[in-house]
C-alpha cells in the first residue's frame, strides 16, 4: 500500500482559490541587438491533457476534459490545450504523449491507462524537459512533478462500508472489480477489500463470487454479473461495482432475471445515468467525487509547471504520496457517498447534474416536484 503523508487539508482547499501564475513575461531577446517591432511573436504555451478512456469511465470526456480546458483558459486564454483520450490502449496513450511532445507541449496532464506506461510518459517528457501531472491515477516506477486526485482507496473503503452498514449479517456479495492493471482500479478493489475482508473472515459477509474487469468494459461486466447469478442461482444480496458503468451493467443482468431494486448495487462517479437509477431503486448509491475542484487545481497546477511558477506548485499540492519509487508532490481531495436521501445536497447543490436531467424512465415519477 501506498504510503500517505497528509498535511492539513485545509491548506490545499484554500490554496486553491489562489492565483496560479502570473503573467507571462516576453521572452528575452539573444545577442546584444533589441529585438525588433517585426520580430517573430512567442510561441504560445501547450499543456497536453492525455485521458484513459471512455467505457472505463464516461466522465472523462464530459466533465474532466471542459472543465480542465476551461480552468486553463482562465488562467490565460492564450495557452493552448491539446486533448486527447486513448480510449484503453496504453501503448496509444503514450503515442499521445510523444506527439504532444513533439508539437510542443510544456505539461503532460496525464490519467495514466496503467501504472506502468505512466512511467514511460514520465520518461519522455523529462527528456524533452517538460513536466508531468498525474491526474485521478498514480504513476508507479518514475516521479511525476505533482498528482492530483481523489483518495482511490476511500472510494472502495466507502463501498465497503455501505455494504456493512446495510447488509443483513450473512448476506453474499458478489465483486465484479474493474481494471487491475490500473492504478485506480487496483486501488478501489484494495479499499473495499480491506473494508470487507474482517468481515468474510468473520462470516458476517459471504464473498460468493468475484471477477476483475479488463478496461472496466461494461459488456464484459454483464457477462460476469450473468455468471455470478448462474453460479449462485440467482442468490445474491449486494452486487459491489466500482464505477457507474459496472454497476449499470450490473443493472442490466439483474432486470434480466426480475432482480432490479432487489440486490443492492453500488458505483462511482455521480453520472446522470447512475444517480437516474438510484433515484429508479435500482442502483443503492454511488461515489460523487467533485470532478470540478480536480480539473481545476490540475489547470493551476499545470499552468504553473509551465510558467516555472514552483512556488504555486508548492503551495497546492501540500500533501506527499510515495509511489514506491519517490515522493511527490499531491493534492488529494476527499470523495462522498450519494445516495437517493443525499442528491439534492450534493449533486444538485454542487451544480454537478439537474433534476431535469436525472428525472427521465422510471425514476421520473419517484423525484420532487419541480
Amino acid at each position: 500500500m501506498k504510503r500517505l503523508i497528509p498535511l492539513v487539508a485545509g491548506m490545499a482547499l484554500a490554496a486553491l482559490s489562489m492565483s496560479a501564475c502570473s503573467a507571462p513575461s516576453t521572452p528575452a531577446s539573444s545577442g546584444s541587438a533589441p529585438a525588433s517591432s517585426s520580430s517573430a511573436p512567442a510561441q504560445a504555451i501547450k499543456i497536453a491533457f492525455l485521458m484513459p478512456c471512455s467505457t472505463c469511465a464516461d466522465r472523462f470526456e464530459s466533465k474532466d476534459k471542459p472543465f480542465f480546458i476551461e480552468a486553463v483558459k482562465a488562467l490565460d486564454p492564450s495557452i493552448e490545450v491539446i486533448a486527447n483520450n486513448a480510449q484503453g490502449d496504453a501503448a496509444v496513450q503514450l503515442q499521445q504523449a510523444e506527439a504532444a511532445l513533439t508539437n510542443g507541449a510544456k505539461v503532460l496532464v496525464t490519467s495514466p491507462f496503467t501504472a506502468e506506461s505512466g512511467a514511460a510518459m514520465v520518461a519522455k517528457a523529462k527528456a524533452a524537459g517538460a513536466s508531468v501531472v498525474a491526474y485521478d491515477g498514480q504513476i508507479e516506477g518514475a516521479v511525476p512533478d505533482a498528482y492530483i486526485s481523489f483518495q482511490n482507496e476511500k472510494v472502495g473503503e466507502l463501498q465497503g462500508q455501505y455494504l456493512l452498514d446495510n447488509l443483513p449479517k450473512g448476506s453474499k456479495v458478489a465483486m465484479i472489480n474493474g481494471d487491475i492493471t490500473s492504478a485506480p482500479g487496483l486501488a478501489f478493489k484494495k479499499g473495499a477489500h480491506k473494508v470487507l475482508d474482517p468481515a468474510f473472515a468473520s462470516g458476517d459477509l459471504k464473498l460468493a463470487y468475484e471477477s476483475d474487469t479488463p478496461g472496466f468494459d461494461p459488456a464484459a461486466g454483464q457477462r460476469s454479473v450473468e455468471q455470478a447469478l448462474t453460479k449462485l442461482k440467482d442468490d445474491v444480496q449486494a452486487i459491489l461495482t466500482p464505477n457507474d458503468g459496472l454497476g449499470n451493467a450490473a443493472i442490466v443482468a439483474l432486470t434480466a432475471r426480475g432482480l432490479n431494486g432487489k440486490v443492492l448495487v453500488t458505483g462511482q462517479d455521480a453520472t446522470d445515468a447512475g444517480l437516474t437509477s438510484i433515484v429508479a431503486g435500482d442502483q443503492a448509491m454511488t461515489v460523487y467525487k467533485p470532478i470540478k475542484a480536480e480539473a481545476e487545481a490540475a489547470a493551476k497546477i499545470a499552468v504553473a509547471l509551465a510558467k516555472g511558477d514552483q512556488a504555486t506548485v508548492t503551495s497546492l499540492a501540500t500533501q506527499k504520496v510515495n509511489n514506491g519509487t519517490g515522493d511527490i508532490p499531491a493534492m488529494l481531495l476527499d470523495p462522498v457517498v450519494v445516495t437517493a436521501k443525499n442528491i439534492a445536497d450534493t449533486v444538485i447543490a454542487d451544480g454537478f447534474t439537474t433534476w431535469k436531467t436525472i428525472c427521465v424512465g422510471a425514476a421520473a415519477e419517484k423525484c420532487p416536484k419541480q
